[in-house]
């Protein structure tokens, strides 16, 4: 019973990959491997910000219209008003920081549940984002609501971000959102996994009353964590944006779903039964084998989001109602 949940959902994975290489030509080569990193690098970002949310008994719904809001945001500050890379990329990450701090002032001060709080979040920069436009997509050229063009362009700084790509692996060439989301993934594991601020979070999550009477700035901890979902899903949308090349305002419809699901699917990783940024990152690379294997196995785009959701269900089912059980054992 311990190496099945333990090593369950690692055989599952593996299992995935062996069939999606027998059955759906070409999966199996470098190529699609970057593919698949690529495709997941926003997303598995964003699954990292809701991971330490959920590592402190919250959740984050805000996500992905923070990534969007970002996009527009960086596309408006270069198409519109005409500001360097670095201008558009600090507005991006303090605005991710702005709605973090106001989510956790929503959930700890004004005790609104997380849910709540973030989905009402979610609504108001959905159609914020779409005011200064009148709700049409960013590009050079674009003419304003006042009647004016557009005249900025993107800065080749700022694409860089998205589009540039090293040759480190033979000939394959590992984009730059590849290298960010390793980077973060491995800089949030070790925040949360070998730091005392990390252990303290835990502890909050595990027992939030406990922590506190034990002298832990719950408030102060609760309000870092969405703080930092908000600035990594600002992250995720600056490299879509660079990636775009313009401000694409129906581009991030999937994100929050996606990352989310890595989010979730991480618990099953290893046995961990609890949010964690290793596993989050092995969901995230999970969702994207499925979803990279069923294109190529020329599956109904409409079948994605089913199988998808069911793997999800799965995973948590057996996760779940096997660490339990193992845990009544020890009564």
């Amino acid at each position: 019973m311990y190496y099945a949940i333990r090593y369950g959902f690692l055989c599952l994975l593996i299992g995935l990959l062996i069939f999606f290489a027998i059955f759906a030509p070409g999966f199996a080569g470098p190529r699609s491997a970057v593919f698949i990193f690529q495709s997941v690098a926003i997303t598995g970002i964003l699954a990292l910000g809701v991971t330490c949310t959920l590592v402190v008994g919250g959740f984050d719904l805000s996500i992905g219209s923070v990534a969007t809001s970002a996009l527009m945001l960086s596309a408006y500050v270069m198409v519109v008003m005409e500001q360097s890379a670095f201008v558009a990329v600090m507005a991006c990450l303090v605005m991710g920081a702005v709605v973090g701090a106001i989510n956790g002032f929503l959930i700890v001060k004004m005790r609104v549940p997380d849910l709540l709080a973030t989905l009402g979040m979610m609504f108001l920069l959905i159609g914020l984002q779409r005011i200064p436009t009148e709700g049409r997509s960013i590009s050079t050229g674009m003419t304003l609501p006042s009647g004016e063009t557009a005249d900025g362009v993107f800065s080749p700084a700022f694409l860089w971000i998205g589009r540039h790509r090293f040759d480190l692996v033979l000939e394959d060439l590992i984009p730059v959102p590849v290298v960010l989301f390793l980077l973060v993934g491995v800089l949030v594991w070790v925040f949360l996994e070998l730091t005392r601020h990390g252990r303290l979070m835990y502890a909050i999550g595990s027992n939030e009353r406990a922590a506190g009477l034990a002298g832990t700035p719950v408030a102060r901890y609760k309000v870092l964590a969405y703080m930092i979902s908000g600035v990594l899903a600002s992250v995720g949308g600056i490299l879509l944006a660079a990636r775009l090349g313009r401000g694409d305002i129906a581009s991030g419809n999937n994100l929050l779903l996606d990352s989310v699901a890595a989010a979730l699917i991480g618990f099953a990783v290893l046995g961990a039964a609890k949010p964690n940024a290793f596993g989050t990152a092995i969901g995230a690379l999970f969702v994207g084998i499925l979803l990279q294997g069923l294109t190529m196995m020329n599956a109904p785009y409409y079948t994605q989001d089913f199988v998808k959701g069911a793997v999800l269900v799965i995973a948590l089912m057996f996760t779940f109602a096997l660490s339990h059980r193992r845990g009544g054992g020890g009564h």
